[in-house]
């Protein structure tokens, strides 16, 4: 099955001949960015969109997998910042941000000669509340992933074949992600996140998540990895640079760690299925 998606994967890139890839260094992008530079070569371009909500890490590691696999590698800038429909923070904040991305992408992609823009959405996406998604579709972008119906666990399989050391790599989307709907989001705050993680990940745990609400951090952690964290860490030392970051209460999420944990306020409207909001019950609305 997943060599028949690898081979679908290299037929749609044929049949392109050019493309440019919205790269973020992830495992999905990664992987698409690999296939496309095997089957088109220089015809390929892998394009990473720099904004305060990307980890410096991220930005890095980035750059070292798009040299390892050969494929040609350029950097915008993105200014979804300086959008108020952005910074807000509303339950479809991931829209504003792709439509800026695309917005930069397109563009550029016509000024070089791509035909096609193409992104890492893989088919587990479509079935989870993405509205990014909507905005990439819009602007005529193409996701061969989730067109060939590949799934995050075949995403890292045959990364893993492709001898990709990256194929474990977590998962790590923007880090506004880290704040609950409706809080605004600054460049401040998006540092003191990103330097909070990068803390906790240089003392060796790397799938996790600081999640930011006001002045307290709340940190996630896979269930299984919460006993040691709290027997082998000098906790007193993680709430003093937390609070140099900017912090002043610094909290350990029982539940652990479960990707989209703040989308759990949502409720989706039944007769308009693209359309969310945030339960009352559970947080106070507000109108997308």
């Amino acid at each position: 099955m997943l060599t028949k998606k690898l081979a679908q994967l290299k037929a749609i890139f044929g049949e392109m001949e050019q493309a440019l890839i919205a790269y973020s260094g992830g495992v999905d992008s990664t992987l698409v960015a690999k296939v496309a530079y095997d089957v088109l070569g220089d015809r390929a371009l892998a394009v990473t969109a720099v904004s305060p909500s990307l980890l410096p890490e991220e930005l890095e590691d980035a750059k070292i997998q798009a040299a390892t696999i050969g494929i040609r590698h350029q950097l915008v800038q993105t200014h979804e910042m300086e959008n108020p429909n952005y910074t807000s923070n509303p339950v479809n904040r991931c829209y504003f941000c792709k439509s800026e991305l695309h917005d930069t992408l397109k563009p550029l992609a016509r000024k070089l000669g791509y035909p096609y823009v193409v992104d890492g959405v893989n088919a587990d996406d479509l079935h989870d509340y993405r509205p990014g998604i909507q905005a990439a579709k819009e602007r005529g972008a193409r996701s061969p992933l989730a067109e060939v119906g590949m799934v995050k666990a075949e995403v890292r399989q045959l990364s893993l074949q492709l001898g990709l050391p990256w194929w474990d790599k977590p998962a790590q989307p923007c880090l506004s992600s880290r704040f609950p709907y409706g809080e605004e989001i600054t460049v401040a705050k998006l540092q003191r996140v990103g330097r909070a993680e990068i803390y906790l990940r240089r003392l060796g745990f790397k799938n996790l998540r600081v999640r930011s609400e006001g002045d307290t951090a709340r940190i996630e952690l896979p269930p299984e990895h919460i006993k040691e964290f709290i027997l082998t860490t000098d906790l007193q030392s993680i709430v003093s640079a937390f609070q140099e970051f900017g912090f002043i209460y610094v909290t350990l999420d029982l539940e652990g760690y479960r990707s989209g944990k703040l989308n759990q306020v949502l409720t989706r409207n039944e007769e308009e299925p693209l359309r969310w909001t945030v339960n009352p019950v559970l947080q106070e609305g507000f109108p997308l």
